[in-house]
């Protein structure tokens, strides 16, 4: 079946952006003037994703306020001639459908997968977590859409090379290698300490899987912190039926935290061919100032 629909979970209170976000959702953030969770749709719907399922909690309605549509802004755009402001403007307003559920208590992700499952339905799904931004010319999600295609619907997990010392910070798969790209799953390990990991592979964030997901998660029990893990149902699914990891390619930036917050930031601006050179200029006076060089 095609992979119409993503879950983007966006419940977290994002305490690390406190204070902004004791009154703003943190994937409202803008990195330069888009909003973080701007490009995390945006490479679902360029992947052909039709409908994006935000998990969401209170105080997150700017999110679902940001992809509808602003009549009264787009009346004042026209009104006022400024018809390049006014095509973005009506291009974010219909870009998607988007759907919203409420995860009502911080239960982990697997939970927050779980709340979606009436919307989803009888059918496999994507997910994309709010925090990590992949950049490439072919969408990371779509990269494995295909793999999954290729391989029957098989469920296809996203992972990322990672250096010994930060396997602690993820899930780490395990499993048989096929070819360079691709390793057919037996398994996750949730945050490894170095020397218990399996491999260097880590889950960044992107997911494919069959909706047989749900009827796990409904019998798993809570894992590690106390929270239902995707990576418990995950173990489980690969003992019923096919799960690989894919290598995805593209620059993935985590911007659930303030440095790779910055570090997308200046990326993003240095790769925008009307304002790097500004930009640059910028960085260059603001270290003479504070008596530093690069």
């Amino acid at each position: 079946m095609k992979i119409r629909k993503a879950i983007v979970p966006i419940a977290g209170k994002g305490t690390r952006f406190l204070p902004a976000t004791k009154e703003i959702a943190k994937e409202i953030i803008p990195i330069i003037n888009v909003p973080m969770i701007h490009y995390i749709v945006e490479e679902a719907v360029n992947a052909g994703i039709e409908q994006i399922v935000f998990v969401t909690a209170a105080g997150k309605f700017s999110v679902e306020d940001y992809f509808d549509r602003n009549l009264e802004l787009e009346h004042f755009l026209e009104r006022n001639k400024k018809s390049k402001e006014l095509e973005l403007v009506r291009r974010i307003g219909t870009m998607v459908e988007v759907t919203s559920v409420r995860q009502k208590e911080q239960l982990g992700l697997g939970h927050a997968v779980l709340c979606a499952k009436d919307v989803i339905g009888d059918e496999p799904f994507a997910i994309l977590l709010g925090d990590d931004i992949v950049r490439n010319p072919k969408p990371a999600i779509q990269q494995l859409i295909e793999v999954s295609e290729a391989r029957s619907g098989a469920a296809v997990i996203g992972v990322m090379e990672v250096s010994a010392s930060e396997t602690d910070k993820y899930g780490i798969v395990k499993g048989d290698i096929i070819d360079e790209k691709t390793l057919k799953m037996t398994g996750m390990v949730e945050k490894p300490r170095p020397q218990d990991a399996p491999t260097n592979l880590a889950t960044p964030g992107r997911y494919i899987l069959p909706p047989e997901i749900f009827s796990i998660l409904r019998t798993i029990p809570k894992g590690a912190g106390n929270e239902y893990q995707l990576t418990d149902a995950i173990n489980i699914l690969c003992q019923q039926r096919d799960v690989f990891a894919y290598r995805f390619e593209g620059e993935r930036f985590d911007t659930g935290n303030v440095l790779g917050y910055l570090e997308a930031t200046v990326d993003f601006a240095l790769k925008d061919p009307e304002i790097r050179d500004k930009f640059l200029a910028t960085i260059k006076t603001r270290l003479q100032k504070n008596g530093l060089s690069l």
